[in-house]
């Protein structure tokens, strides 16, 4: 590894504490963890990443590889930092989508613009591993921070980059945002209700790129194994989405129709989505065959005749008949709570789930159950976080601290080379 030099900080050092308990979200009592991994070595120990990012789609790629082990060196404006870090103020203080997507990072404020600032990026990235960026269309490539520009000079150098539309075509230098690429990629299209399309509720086409980009990233590090050169990772936000939407897009093969949209309800599926029930409450449920359909009409709507109705028969016809048979299986919920609903349908086997809010989900019995909560630092104070999924029995996920503006600044450059006088130097010119 290229990285040696640059370990992953031990507990109590930078980017922060590591925390190991586990948390009640939203309360400052804490109970014993159920064990959920090892502690043996992470995967990424010994990794650096250095990222140009702001945002969603890099940051939280990047928290993949912190979580992992990796050293992550997040590069941020000299003031004013990432500015998803203004996003809002809803958690103590610090925005929600950057508390997220920024645990276990050390943040080095750096002008990339000051002459001064290419010293600094130069011993950087001789002991980067990856390189990740997601900066305006065309800004790496002027910073002469492109993949062709580095190889050269660092043949082991893994670069990933993260735009709207990737790298040659007219849409190449086009901004592109989470909500405008699921616009573009066609999901707005086909969710929302029959009178008006709808986004979705989270980041869905950053966190699709995120995804892709770390996945990519663990590629170029096994094929660096086998090679010992660096490459080139290329993630297009349209092409992340467009991917996710390979269902729709074969519904409407060849000019077919596409999907209806149907609300919160599935949309070629049915009886699949919420149903109110008697005590003013909502169930979520579905189907997925025709035993499920006949043990539902008998067991939870005791209705066993429905099961041969024609308009019923399939499920392409209970769809296309949905109305009809909505009306008849609310008239049923309306006669019992959401208890008796959800504990018939558990009885049945049909799948069901609450429709939570989010003080619901805080409060799951599930994951308080598997001990997925831990408490992470932050400028404002121990914060709640969910680890992350795909629990290792070899190893427990990093989850170090959530980093203020520049607070690893002085001891990054201090582990570059950088002695005491010229980091002050640094900070008087206005470099970092």
């Amino acid at each position: 590894m290229t990285a040696a030099t640059l370990a992953t900080p031990t507990p109590g050092s930078a980017p922060g504490a590591s925390s190991t308990s586990a948390a009640t979200p939203g309360a400052s009592s804490t109970f014993t963890a159920i064990s959920q991994g090892g502690a043996g070595p992470r995967p990424l120990d010994g990794i650096t990443v250095v990222s140009f990012e702001h945002a969603i789609a890099a940051p939280f790629c990047t928290r993949q590889l912190a979580d992992m082990g990796a050293r992550v060196i997040k590069i941020e404006r000299p003031g004013v930092g990432d500015f998803a870090r203004n996003y809002d103020e809803r958690v103590r203080g610090l925005a929600s989508h950057f508390v997220w997507t920024n645990r276990s990072k050390e943040s080095l404020t750096l002008d990339l613009k000051h002459p001064a600032a290419q010293d600094v990026l130069r011993r950087l990235l001789a002991e980067a591993d990856v390189l990740v960026q997601n900066l305006a269309p065309g800004a790496a490539a002027r910073q002469g921070l492109s993949f062709d520009a580095l190889h050269a000079a660092h043949p082991g150098l893994i670069v990933c980059d993260i735009s709207g539309y990737g790298e040659g075509g007219p849409y190449q230098d086009k901004k592109a945002y989470d909500l405008l690429i699921q616009s573009e990629g066609g999901f707005v299209s086909v969710t929302g209700s029959p009178e008006a399309p709808a986004k979705a509720g989270c980041s869905i086409s950053d966190i699709a790129a995120g995804m892709y980009a770390y996945s990519g990233i663990l590629n170029a590090l096994l094929l660096r194994q086998k090679t010992g050169q660096g490459s080139r990772v290329d993630v297009s936000m349209l092409e992340s989405m467009v991917e996710w939407m390979g269902y729709p897009m074969y519904y409407a093969f060849e000019g077919a129709p596409p999907p209806p949209r149907a609300g919160a309800a599935h949309a070629t599926i049915y009886p699949y989505g919420p149903f109110p029930v008697g005590d003013g409450g909502t169930i979520m449920l579905g189907l997925q065959n025709e035993r499920e359909w006949q043990v539902f009409c008998a067991q939870v709507l005791s209705q066993p005749a429905l099961a041969g109705d024609e308009r019923f028969s399939s499920n392409s016809l209970r769809a296309a008949n949905r109305e009809a048979l909505r009306a008849l299986i609310v008239d049923a919920f309306a006669r019992m709570s959401l208890a008796e609903v959800a504990d018939k349908l558990e009885t049945a086997g049909i799948a069901n789930a609450s429709v939570n809010d989010m003080a619901g989900v805080w409060a799951h019995p599930q994951l308080q159950a598997r001990a997925r909560w831990r408490e992470v630092d932050s400028p404002k104070g121990a914060l709640p976080a969910l680890l992350p999924p795909g629990s290792n029995s070899a190893f427990e996920p990093r989850m170090d601290a959530v980093p203020g503006v520049g607070q690893h600044t002085d001891a990054v450059l201090a582990s570059l080379g950088f002695d005491a006088a010229e980091v002050i130097k640094l900070h008087t010119e206005g470099v970092v």
